[in-house]
């Protein structure tokens, strides 16, 4: 990962690292009581673009409500703060922005309210590609996602994601560029960081949150802009014999943006190169996200 820029936010001020100090006896160490966010921002034509910043803090402080953890922030105070951030490190290259805010101080106490004492940070450093974006290889992952039953799916809390590091060391060490999981059920989730995508005759299908599949903003976007592209969309189970023959397969999210799978364990999809939908998707997701489409300017904040 790249250097992480000289200026953190942390707790209503812009401070060097060293000057932000967290105690070992920090609840969230020992609990996961973390909440985080991932966030975009694109350097293009003289500016740089935050990509859905008010539906990023939204979900930001919806995720802590699920446990009771307060964010003691505005919604306008954190975007202000990630704004001002990006300023002050004189970011003008496309970055990564990571908002969280977890439980300090509160002993070995397992009964969690919103009285809990809580410290916010954001931090951000350059990003370009999380993935090859000719296309990647996964597998499917001996872990199963989490469900609903044992722990909110739509909550982005540091303690979900051991799950998603099982996932991806059990692709790593099989050979493979990333994970997909399985629900409960047995039918396609997600990938350890991301939404997935497959296309069968030129119908975009992706499968519903009653997966345990986050509700991912990136996945959000491309249901809607399809309809700009006269895509045929679908929200519906997907079985692995459905994946396995897709036409073609792609992940989404912040940090992947819009990557291909071409490859699923010995499975060729399609030619193994980037299908031809892909390739629309990825072209209309980049314009966006650049400032060049017009009819979604409103997704996009401007720093400078």
């Amino acid at each position: 990962m790249a250097l992480i820029s000289k200026y953190i936010w942390f707790d209503g001020k812009l401070l060097t690292h060293d000057k932000a100090k967290v105690p070992v006896t920090s609840h969230a160490i020992h609990y996961g009581t973390s909440v985080f966010e991932g966030i975009r921002a694109y350097w293009n034509a003289g500016n740089l673009f935050i990509f859905r910043l008010d539906e990023h803090v939204k979900r930001f402080r919806n995720s802590g409500k699920y446990y009771n953890i307060s964010l003691r922030y505005s919604d306008k105070k954190i975007k202000k703060a990630i704004i001002d951030l990006c300023r002050k490190n004189k970011i003008k290259k496309s970055c990564y922005i990571r908002p969280f805010y977890f439980i300090g101080q509160y002993g070995i106490n397992l009964h969690v309210t919103k009285k809990a004492p809580t410290h916010v940070a954001i931090f951000s450093f350059p990003f370009g590609d999380l993935f090859d974006k000719n296309g990647i290889t996964a597998c499917i992952s001996i872990w199963r996602k989490f469900s609903d039953e044992s722990t909110p799916t739509q909550a982005k809390m540091g303690g979900n994601y051991l799950n998603s590091i099982l996932a991806t060391q059990d692709a790593k060490k099989q050979g493979f560029d990333e994970a997909i999981l399985l629900d409960k059920n047995g039918f396609v989730s997600e990938a350890p960081g991301e939404n997935i995508f497959i296309v069968k005759k030129n119908t975009l299908i992706t499968p519903p949150l009653s997966s345990s599949a986050l509700d991912g903003i990136t996945r959000r976007s491309i249901l809607t802009f399809s309809k700009d592209l006269k895509m045929k969309t679908k929200i519906k189970n997907i079985s692995k014999k459905e994946l396995r023959s897709a036409d073609e397969i792609f992940l989404s999210g912040t940090a992947a943006e819009i990557t291909p799978i071409i490859k699923l364990e010995k499975t060729k999809i399609g030619t193994g190169r980037i299908g031809n939908v892909t390739k629309v998707v990825m072209k209309k997701y980049s314009d966006i996200v650049m400032n060049e489409s017009k009819k979604y300017s409103k997704w996009i904040t401007p720093v400078y």
